[in-house]
């Protein structure tokens, strides 16, 4: 997919040599069709790594996308330059006013806090009822969908005895096959990096969702409501091949006792090179809900879009 990105986002010349297809805005402005219109809400501190991530993803089919970039303006960003959020971010109230084909929000290393004591809570809040008016589909991602899954089911996460660290095989509900997930293998890998849970007895509580991935090693994974406008996603799909490295790498600098990543090293053991099980799975999850929730389905005027 051509995505339509400011010339000098730094992720633009990162994935050039990677041979993905960006569109410099110049030229998109001269094709007469009218983009999907995709807002990320980028609560990660790492901005610039996770904007990437996520580009790289949405690259993966020929409709053209176009992406406003979203920080929460009730949090001081400190790991990325205040140039950059300037130059390419926009806050709730610049956007508020409009609406888009889709919307991704991150995760946020902010998982063994309560939802409450997060000092932009009330601000996500905001976005998140805004969106039932607003965005047609949303992916909510790790600490991301279980802020959903507490905001709009009231459903609660629970502190893990020990974190989930590593790349997990996955499998299907067979009572609930997914378009989201059309052209997977029957076993697919994600990786996880977590110290929190939502637990699958509390969504099964609510008719309305439906439990479409888990895995017995790391738990749930993926959950859709009713009208399938809003997908939960546990897990990190769109990590790079070295992010669990870099997060291991990072808690050994400071001397804590950490857990190596699971089904990640070569016989578990990080003197060597981590194998990536997940490329195909997050290229086909991104293209899947693009393609079937949000290029097939949503309305050709926004000004139309229904209520969630």
């Amino acid at each position: 997919m051509p995505i339509k990105i400011n010339n000098d986002l730094p992720a633009k010349h990162i994935l050039e040599q990677e041979n993905i297809f960006i569109m410099p805005q110049n030229r998109a402005e001269t094709q007469d069709i009218r983009p999907l219109k995709i807002l990320l809400v980028n609560l990660m501190p790492t901005k610039i790594v996770t904007e990437t991530q996520f580009l790289r993803l949405l690259s993966n089919t020929p409709i053209q996308v176009e992406i406003d970039f979203l920080h929460t303006s009730s949090h001081l960003a400190t790991n990325t330059p205040q140039e950059h959020l300037i130059k390419f971010y926009e806050t709730f109230a610049d956007i508020k006013k409009r609406r888009y084909d889709g919307m991704i929000i991150t995760g946020a290393p902010v998982e063994q806090m309560p939802f409450e004591e997060v000092d932009y809570w009330p601000e996500l809040e905001q976005i998140l009822e805004w969106s039932k008016r607003h965005v047609y589909s949303t992916l909510y991602i790790c600490w991301a969908a279980q802020a959903g899954l507490y905001y709009h089911y009231q459903i609660p996460k629970y502190d893990l005895a020990k974190k989930i660290f590593g790349v997990f095989p996955h499998t299907l509900s067979h009572a609930h096959q997914d378009k989201l997930f059309r052209g997977f293998d029957d076993i697919f890998y994600v990786p996880h990096s977590r110290h929190t849970e939502v637990r699958r007895n509390d969504v099964l509580q609510h008719s309305e969702l439906s439990i479409i991935s888990e895995s017995k090693e790391a738990g749930l994974f993926a959950v859709a409501d009713q009208a399938q406008r809003r997908f939960f996603i546990c897990g990190h799909p769109e990590y790079d091949p070295l992010t669990l490295k870099a997060e291991y790498d990072r808690d050994c600098a400071k001397g804590l006792k950490a857990a190596i990543p699971l089904n990640y090293y070569p016989d578990n053991n990080p003197m060597l090179p981590p194998v990536v099980k997940w490329r195909s799975t997050a290229n086909l999850l991104f293209y899947n809900w693009l393609n079937y929730y949000v290029y097939q389905d949503t309305p050709y005027d926004l000004d139309k879009l229904s209520t969630t």
